[in-house]
């Protein structure tokens, strides 16, 4: 009998010691995760001045294409292709000596018909002087006085054909109409060309030189404001990027703003001058226009890495009470360097999340680390 008293004691007890370490076991697997660590910093505002930038393609300001206005064939080439040219510098001469013939031939006519005005001047004077006396018929008064007339207009006649002839004749050398560069000719020596035919040449400004580019409708009261600006040498509103990735070393001014919307696009041309001095700038390259911008007042600003993206939205983490933390929706603006402003979804003075957003998740306790 007592010895089944010690065995049920026995047996509570072992009952006892095993419940109380099933409970601490329970208690082990139900204990909170320790908080995560991440990196987070203050939200400031701050300068919001950036760039926006537009592709734009080189171009020259003015451009004229060389073309022959009479026809013949080329006995003269006066410069070296791709030369710097001056304003009044001969190019080419086409063969003038069916326009010189000519010429000398109007002159004579013109000569023939001014003698003939003479005689007919005098023969109309004596006429005239006769009929104040009655001595002759009025007929005959009528007549020379007619072909006095004519003769004046012949020698009109003959007056304009010289100035046509001779018009031809200073168009067989062909001058530059204005400082550039001149391209690769496109004919040789020899050669027969005539009005409306392939162009023989382009000359182009290249100092200053301009880069065309396309921006939205909404853009054109910022340039138009900048059209109006006066530009300093050391100003830098507008800069040009390179291909290569370089800054053009002079800045731009608004040129010329178009004067309409194209209605496919939506889009208006603006074009933008540089100086060109070293002439570092050829027509045709596509660089970049970068154009300053700035809200004029401090914005928020945040690292850009602290964003995420789901679904064409964005949103950060943010640490709230208790060091948990919660995500919110923002809105985005420019990107400015490693930073981005936000329009809409934070305020200065919380503290976002920048290292460690892929650990946690909506409520997570957190350890900050180098915040500020």
């Amino acid at each position: 009998m007592k010895q089944s008293i010690n065995l049920a004691i026995a047996g509570t007890i072992l009952t006892i010691s095993l419940a109380a370490c099933g409970g601490k076991k329970d208690e082990q697997q139900q204990a909170p995760p320790p908080p995560t660590p991440v990196t987070a910093v203050k939200v400031e505002k701050g300068n919001a001045t950036y760039y926006d930038q537009f592709p734009a393609t080189i171009t020259a300001l003015v451009e004229v294409e060389i073309q022959p206005q009479v026809s013949g064939n080329i006995t003269g080439i006066f410069f070296q292709d791709g030369q710097q040219v001056r304003k009044g510098q001969k190019l080419y001469t086409i063969d003038p000596q069916q326009y010189r013939a000519g010429y000398d031939q109007a002159v004579a006519n013109l000569n023939v018909q001014k003698a003939n005005l003479n005689r007919a001047q005098k023969d109309a004077d004596r006429y005239n002087t006769l009929a104040q006396q009655d001595a002759v018929a009025k007929q005959l008064v009528d007549n020379a006085n007619a072909s006095l007339e004519a003769t004046r207009m012949q020698v009109e006649a003959a007056q304009a054909t010289i100035r046509q002839v001779g018009t031809n004749l200073k168009y067989t050398t062909i001058y530059a109409p204005l400082d550039g560069t001149i391209g690769i000719s496109q004919v040789r020596l020899g050669a027969a060309v005539a009005p409306g035919s392939t162009p023989l040449n382009t000359i182009s400004s290249d100092n200053p030189i301009a880069a065309d580019l396309q921006v939205d409708a909404s853009e054109i009261p910022r340039f138009l404001k900048l059209q109006s600006q006066k530009s300093s040498g050391r100003d830098s509103t507008l800069v040009l990027a390179m291909p290569d990735g370089s800054t053009y070393k002079y800045p731009g001014v608004v040129r010329i703003v178009d004067r309409a919307v194209d209605p496919q696009t939506g889009t208006l041309r603006v074009r933008v001058a540089f100086p060109n001095p070293e002439k570092q700038l050829k027509v045709g390259i596509n660089a970049n226009v970068r154009v300053k911008n700035s809200t004029g007042q401090p914005q928020v600003l945040i690292p850009y890495q602290s964003v995420t993206e789901q679904m064409s939205e964005y949103f950060v983490f943010v640490v709230g009470d208790s060091s948990k933390v919660t995500q919110k929706k923002v809105t985005l603006g420019a990107r400015i360097n490693d930073k981005v402003i936000v329009k809409e979804g934070l305020k200065e003075g919380e503290m976002v999340v920048t290292e460690g957003t892929q650990k946690i998740r909506e409520g997570a306790k957190v350890k900050v680390s180098n915040g500020q």
